[in-house]
C-alpha cells in the first residue's frame, strides 16, 4: 500500500466534520453551532452526508494521491 492520499483525506474530514467538535448542523438552538460538544441523530446524519459527498470530491473527482518513500 504505497498510495496515502486516501488514508490521509478520510482521517483529516473525519476530524473536522465529527459533529459538535468544530460545528454542528443543524445545532440544538439554532440552524449552526460552533465548538459546543453535542451531537444529535440529525446532525450524525447531516454531518455524514457532508463526509460523504466531501471524500467523494477528493477522492474520485480530483484523484488525490500521495506515494511515501
Amino acid at each position: 500500500m504505497e498510495d496515502w492520499g486516501p488514508v490521509i483525506v478520510a482521517v483529516i474530514l473525519f476530524v473536522l466534520l465529527s459533529p459538535g467538535l468544530l460545528f454542528q448542523i443543524p445545532g440544538h438552538r439554532g440552524c449552526m453551532e460552533f465548538f459546543n460538544f453535542q451531537t444529535s441523530a440529525a446532525a450524525i446524519m447531516v454531518h455524514a452526508l457532508l463526509y460523504f459527498a466531501s471524500i467523494s470530491v477528493f477522492l474520485l473527482v480530483l484523484k488525490l494521491h500521495l506515494y511515501l518513500g
